[in-house]
């Protein structure tokens, strides 16, 4: 063979091994630093599937669940547990979304809202936590309070599964 053939062959392996690495692959969920954009948490998630977002309110001090969906490259807002009312929280039904009352005696309002992304604040009090797949995550864990954090969801290439900076 000629060198111009092995290089072109070379050249094309090349090619097709960093063109794999960078080829997007799935949905991940991701969490950045609004001001830096440093990815802080990375996991694969597949569209249907559901986590809860966590907090204390700020004003009655009860906990709120805010249960989000995957979908192909969004996130749904799919409802709201609370057991008591305070101030921001819906306290009827309306054409927003629906407010009902479960078996338990919490209350539940459903709004399916998409969305590119959630851009929140970590709280001092609130105490955000993110529950996904059984882990418990304390967004103060990830970024001080006062700081912006933006959750979305992304495609990812290979090279991040390949070097673990995702959850599989």
């Amino acid at each position: 063979m000629s060198r111009r053939l092995i290089a072109g062959l070379i050249a094309t392996c090349v090619g097709a091994m960093v063109g794999f690495l960078f080829w997007p692959l799935s949905p991940v969920l991701e969490i950045t630093g609004r001001r830096e954009g440093r990815v802080l948490f990375c996991a694969r998630v597949q569209p249907g599937e559901e986590f809860v977002l966590s907090y204390v309110h700020s004003v009655n001090r009860r906990p709120v669940y805010d249960t989000l969906r995957v979908e192909a490259d969004y996130l749904v807002i799919a409802k709201s547990r609370f057991d008591s009312f305070g101030a921001g929280m819906p306290e009827a039904s309306t054409q927003d979304g629906t407010l009902t009352v479960a078996e338990d005696g919490w209350m539940e309002w459903t709004v399916n809202r998409p969305t590119p992304e959630i851009i929140m604040r970590v709280g001092r009090v609130a105490d955000h936590t993110l529950h996904f797949r059984g882990r418990v995550i304390r967004l103060s864990d990830l970024g001080d309070p006062g700081s912006a954090l933006t959750l979305r969801i992304r495609k990812s290439i290979w090279l991040n599964f390949i070097i673990n900076r995702c959850l599989p």
